[in-house]
């Protein structure tokens, strides 16, 4: 039988359920407040200000100031129309397609036969620690190692002269050049790929090429209508990261290049430091802005198909 409205179980009984051992409103309302999770992104939005976001104002500021501070065009149309700044940026831009593309495919490749073998295996798990350091491994270290090796005096340039009598190689002069840095570039391309692309590779299920089989399609009708337009985004977006990359590579091509300044981070250097022309500082603004456009431009698609794949990464 219940209780009607004011019996001994409820009467006398506050509102707020002081009396009675339950914790009141008031009480709950002085509970410590929860810390924002966002407070644990300060450090990285304090990194992120000093060592992205300032220089980048400040390489935007002075590109267009004059040495007195004052405002002014002259630095951009030095860029423009200077001596060899548009065609520094046409090579950097060459040379970073063709590293891309190169770097890709064959680290596209690699990733493929990773991929394949035993996902626990010892072979694995030595490529992939290895391609993290070798990504890295750029810069004047992979620099001496190519001089050592294919140099005037590297170990195969002397041993093909030796057997050989003549080097058919030019004596190791390619690698001072061009198409040395194309080669220098691709080393540390490819393992960066296999590490950017293995994680697609890895996501292609076996149930997708159970179904194409069932459906009678072979290996090409797999990779043409169901693991192409998978991974065509992904490696396309890892060729824009590539590309990158080596855009922006400088210690390689400085210790490489001895002779002219044939890209644009080799011309920021001399504008920035040379002891001929003076007072180009500015000019070396501008053309480290130009360099920023391009990347922003490059890695806002990088973005963009990131976001298309991101569906098949789950």
């Amino acid at each position: 039988m219940n209780e009607p409205a004011g019996t001994p179980a409820t009467r006398g009984v506050p509102a707020d359920g002081s009396g009675t051992g339950l914790p009141s409103r008031e009480a709950g309302t002085r509970r410590p407040r929860r810390i924002s999770p966002y407070v644990g992104l300060i450090p990285f939005f304090l990194y992120v200000t000093v060592f992205l976001l300032l220089p980048t104002g400040i390489v935007a500021v002075g590109a267009f100031q004059d040495a007195s501070g004052a405002p002014t065009l002259a630095n951009i149309e030095a860029v423009l129309t200077g001596p060899g700044y548009l065609d520094s940026y046409v090579t950097s831009i060459q040379l970073s397609l063709v590293t891309a593309i190169a770097g890709a495919i064959l680290g596209a490749l690699l990733a493929w036969a990773v991929a394949t073998g035993n996902p626990s295996g010892w072979l694995r798990q030595t490529v992939i620690a290895a391609s993290g350091v070798l990504a890295q491994f750029g810069g004047v270290m992979l620099a001496f190692a190519f001089l050592a090796t294919f140099g005037f005096n590297g170990l195969l340039t002397v041993m093909i002269q030796g057997v050989a009598g003549s080097d058919p190689f030019g004596g190791g002069t390619w690698l001072y050049g061009l198409t040395g840095l194309s080669v220098v570039y691709t080393y540390f391309q490819i393992p960066l790929m296999l590490i950017v692309f293995l994680p697609a590779v890895d996501g292609l299920r076996r149930e997708w090429w159970d179904a194409s089989a069932s459906l009678g399609g072979g290996t090409w009708a797999y990779w043409r209508y169901v693991a192409g337009p998978i991974l065509l985004p992904t490696f396309l977006g890892a060729c824009l990261l590539l590309f990158t990359n080596a855009f922006s590579a400088y210690a390689t091509a400085a210790a490489l290049v001895s002779q002219g300044s044939p890209l644009v981070t080799l011309q920021i250097r001399q504008a920035m430091t040379s002891e001929v022309i003076l007072g180009q500082e500015n000019v070396g603004k501008a053309l480290a802005l130009g360099m920023v456009l391009i990347v922003f431009i490059v890695m806002l698609g990088y973005t963009l198909l990131q976001r298309r794949t991101a569906k098949w990464m789950q």
